[in-house]
C-alpha cells in the first residue's frame, strides 16, 4: 500500500542518519553527551505532544488524498478509473520524493524549520485544491505531495534527538501512532463521506494543514557534531 511504501522510504532515510550518527560518536569518544542539547523533562513531553498533533494533522491529510482521492476525481470529473489510477501514482511519486529530500533539508535548515514548512506550507495548496478544476486539482497535488511528506523526516529525526538512545522506542511511538491515525482517519472520514459528499471531505480537511502553527511552540535543539 501507499502508506507500506511511504514506511519503507522513512526508514532506510532514518537508518542512514542513525548510521552517521554512530560514526562521529565512535569518532569522538566520551563526548556523547556534549552532541545533543539537554532539555527539561516538561519541555520534552511537550514537545512530542505537539509532534504528535502534527503527526495526526499530517496523517488524516495524508489518508484523504491516498484512500478517497481516485473517488474525489472520479465523482467530480467524471474520469475514468484508469485516469485516477495514473493522478493518484503523481500523488505518490511526488510523495516518494517529499520523502526523500526532508531527511537533508532537515540537516540543512535546521528540523523545526522544515517541520514549519512543510505542514504549513501545504496550507495555501490545500485549500485552494477543493476549488480547482481537473487540471489544477492534479498540479496542486505535486506541491501537496512533495511538501507535506517532507515532515515526516524531519519530525522523526527532532524526536530523536529529543531523546537520544532510544531510536527504538521512538521510530515505534511514532510510527504506531501515525498508521493507528491514518486507519481511524480512513475510517472516520469515510463516515463522513457517506452522510455528506466526498467534496465536502476535501473542504474539511483543507484546513488540517494549519494545525502547523503550533510548530513555534517546539523549542530549537541544537546539536553539536
Amino acid at each position: 500500500s501507499a502508506l507500506a511504501l511511504l514506511a519503507i522510504i522513512l526508514l532506510i532515510n532514518i537508518g542512514g542518519w542513525y548510521k552517521r550518527k554512530i560514526r562521529i560518536k565512535a569518532k569522538r569518544p566520551g563526548k556523547e553527551a556534549s552532541h545533543a542539547q539537554v532539555l527539561p523533562k516538561k519541555t520534552i513531553i511537550f514537545s512530542v505532544l505537539i509532534l504528535l498533533v502534527l503527526i495526526f494533522s499530517k496523517y488524516i491529510y495524508l489518508t484523504s488524498m491516498t484512500t478517497y482521492y481516485t473517488f474525489y476525481v472520479i465523482h467530480k470529473f467524471g474520469v475514468s478509473v484508469q485516469d485516477s489510477q495514473v493522478y493518484l501514482f503523481i500523488f505518490l511519486f511526488s510523495i516518494a520524493a517529499g520523502t526523500i529530500i526532508g531527511g537533508p533539508l532537515g540537516d540543512k535548515f535546521g528540523r523545526k524549520y522544515v517541520i514549519w514548512g512543510s505542514i504549513l506550507g501545504v496550507a495555501p495548496f490545500s485549500l485552494l485544491l477543493p476549488h480547482a478544476n481537473l487540471f489544477w486539482t492534479v498540479i496542486l497535488t505535486i506541491p501537496i505531495g512533495v511538501i507535506l511528506a517532507s515532515a515526516f523526516s524531519a519530525i522523526l529525526v527532532y524526536a530523536h534527538e529529543l531523546f537520544p538512545g532510544k531510536v527504538g522506542m521512538v521510530s515505534g511511538l511514532f510510527f504506531g501512532f501515525a498508521f493507528g491515525m491514518a486507519g481511524i482517519g480512513s475510517a472516520v472520514l469515510g463516515g463522513i463521506a457517506d452522510r455528506t459528499s466526498i467534496e465536502y471531505v476535501y473542504e474539511i480537511c483543507a484546513y488540517m494543514p494549519l494545525i502547523g502553527l503550533i510548530t513555534a511552540f517546539l523549542p530549537n535543539i541544537k546539536t553539536r557534531e
